[in-house]
């Protein structure tokens, strides 16, 4: 029995000592891209595209989606430019405006700014989020454009709505929020 126990500790300790050779050749990789990815320059001539390194035109017959650029700047100069901006929406169709700006409003900001724009939406009251004005804030002066600016860019804690609507869905949030402040200051 001491003899077993001999031959299972020698055994062990050819085990432990074959383990911890210093064997550095590689594994075998099964997909090598996955582990050593080709970098590209960003304006580096390839192959995959006709032009070396020039974008396509879109494809014949594709659907504009209706993202535009913004062409005024994310600054406080550009804020006071787009105060002077009014809304591009047609005045015939108001009705069906508001009610759409109404239910994106208590989707997108209600949660922070309150359904009647006075500031004390569920974040405001659970002192998540701080500092959310009202719309009847006089030292504010919002107007339609700033609103808009607003979305598209975001303020201070406020990011930016761009990615979460289009311009005319924007445009309409903008006019409801003027149809709050108007309601406020009542």
């Amino acid at each position: 029995m001491n003899s077993f126990k001999k031959i299972g500790l020698v055994i062990g300790l050819m085990f432990a000592f074959i383990a911890c050779q210093d064997d550095s050749k590689p594994n075998y990789q099964y997909m090598p891209n996955m582990y050593e990815p080709v970098g590209y320059e960003t304006y580096e001539e390839v192959d995959f595209l006709p032009n070396g390194s020039e974008a396509m035109l879109p494809p014949a017959n594709t659907i504009n989606r209706g993202w535009l650029p913004y062409d005024i700047a994310n600054s406080p100069e550009g804020k006071e430019i787009a105060r002077l901006n009014t809304s591009p929406l047609d005045s015939l169709n108001s009705e069906e405006n508001l009610a759409v700006g109404g239910q994106l409003y208590t989707i997108y900001c209600a949660i922070c700014h309150g359904d009647k724009g006075k500031g004390q939406g569920t974040l405001v009251k659970r002192e998540k989020i701080l500092g959310v004005p009202s719309y009847d804030d006089a030292a504010r002066n919002i107007t339609v454009g700033t609103t808009y600016h607003t979305m598209q860019y975001g303020l201070n804690s406020m990011g930016s709505y761009a990615s979460q609507m289009n311009n005319t869905e924007m445009w309409q949030v903008s006019e409801y929020v003027m149809k709050l402040k108007q309601d406020l200051t009542k």
